[in-house]
């Protein structure tokens, strides 16, 4: 008997008591091999005695064994793809009777595809302008730049000062000490309270002072804190940049002139700002083709989306210096809000999965191979080492994945129709 409520499975099974019966003498046979009761050679204990003496270790063994055999045969004959680890429950199982038991899980839905191919999305191909190219070449200029040792002198802006850092109230955990570090005094990345009282001071000198931090600074431990510093100015040197003309170009790679350059930057930014553009364009059409669907989800997938972005959140806690257990997180809440997003997340990946199915969309061998070998290049590792080690531990089937659901979208951004943004 099988109940069904959107994803969720339920099967009532019993097994024949002549099967329960066969499978209990294997196990008791099992048992007596290796029994050892006093006044019998091992294996000669009698069967009856091994029942009775065993009887908790053999039921045990006994259910092992009947239970997932007789479910399997039941997911094959009802072509059930089930998704999560079966619950059982009500169990019967008493010598000359047959086995009954229920197992509740999941299925994967039967999802009905609507329209997806003819879906529009806002997308226009980018510009790249002559004041584009050239602040990114600035920018080259800048990472080019040589920095030169002044005479001591009064600090200034636009100096870089050389100092070393040491915190000495108002940060969360360990202090923050730096030996040598540099601070453009006046730049735009440099907080005021450092341009402040790093201005007008001279190598060799030492000072304290304190420096608020805006709520939203990229450090966690210091956003919004006012911390109190100890600086020593060790040196001041001034930033030089590289004269822009071909040799600087050539000095960058193989340009033979400043021309070449911006052709290079100008294709480079179009490149960029075109993939950027796509995945918002892509993304929108995920979003219209969750909105177009309406399936059930199996809530096992929910679930482990949840988690997924809930470690995503505790990752990006400790990058930002924050011990997570410090802050008194509420995690059955940090779940809950979480659900929405997750679910229409498993959404979007059950129907991408789907439409690669109907339009045949898969990672060739070619496709998988060139991605471990960047992977491999990255981590300095043969790329027959790599292969093999993620063939094991499940990652090439992650990389095929990933490559088919690209695939899958770029399928979906050539067939949509394009409206201005």
């Amino acid at each position: 008997m099988a109940l069904v409520e959107g994803c969720k499975h339920t099967l009532e099974i019993t097994v024949p008591a002549e099967e329960v019966e066969a499978e209990t003498g294997l196990v008791v046979a099992k048992v007596q091999q290796r029994a050892k009761l006093p006044g019998f050679r091992p294996g000669k204990a009698p069967a009856g005695i091994i029942r009775k003496q065993f009887a908790g270790d053999i039921r045990k063994q006994v259910l092992e064994s009947l239970i997932p055999k007789y479910l399997h045969k039941q997911f094959e004959a009802e072509d059930l793809k089930v998704v999560s680890q079966p619950d059982i429950t009500d169990v019967h199982f008493e010598a000359g009777a047959p086995l009954r038991f229920t197992a509740e899980f999941e299925v994967a839905p039967d999802i009905e595809l609507g329209e997806y191919k003819d879906l529009t999305t806002p997308y226009h191909e980018p510009e790249i302008s002559e004041e584009d190219i050239s602040k990114r070449i600035e920018e080259l200029r800048h990472q080019k730049a040589e920095f030169i040792n002044e005479d001591p002198r009064a600090v200034a802006d636009g100096d870089f000062a050389v100092l070393s850092l040491e915190s000495l109230s108002g940060v969360d955990g360990p202090a923050v000490k730096q030996e040598e570090m540099t601070l453009e005094v006046g730049g735009g990345d440099t907080l005021e309270g450092f341009t402040e009282n790093l201005r007008g001071m001279h190598p060799g000198e030492e000072k304290e002072f304190a420096v608020s931090y805006p709520e939203d600074y990229g450090q966690g431990k210091l956003a919004g804190k006012t911390v109190l510093f100890r600086a020593h100015v060790k040196g001041i040197r001034r930033k030089e940049l590289p004269e822009l003309n071909d040799d600087f170009a050539q000095d960058l790679g193989d340009y033979r002139t400043l021309d070449e350059l911006r052709e290079a930057v100008r294709k480079s930014l179009f490149s960029q700002r075109q993939f950027e553009a796509q995945q918002e364009a892509k993304n929108k059409l995920v979003e219209k083709l969750v909105d177009l669907h309406d399936f059930p989800v199996p809530e096992a997938f929910v679930e482990r989306q949840i988690q997924n972005r809930v470690e995503q959140r505790v990752r990006a806690l400790a990058e930002q210096g924050l011990d997570p257990k410090s802050l008194n997180l509420d995690w059955k809440k940090l779940k809950e809000t979480q659900r929405d997003k997750a679910l229409r997340e498993v959404k979007a990946s059950m129907l991408l999965s789907r439409i690669s199915e109907r339009e045949a969309i898969h990672a060739t061998r070619e496709e998988v191979d060139k991605e471990v070998e960047r992977i491999a290049r990255q981590q300095r590792e043969p790329f027959a080492a790599a292969r093999l080690r993620f063939e094991k531990d499940g990652t090439l089937g992650r990389i095929a994945t990933h490559i088919q659901t690209e695939k899958t979208l770029d399928f979906l951004f050539e067939h949509a129709g394009k409206t201005e943004a």
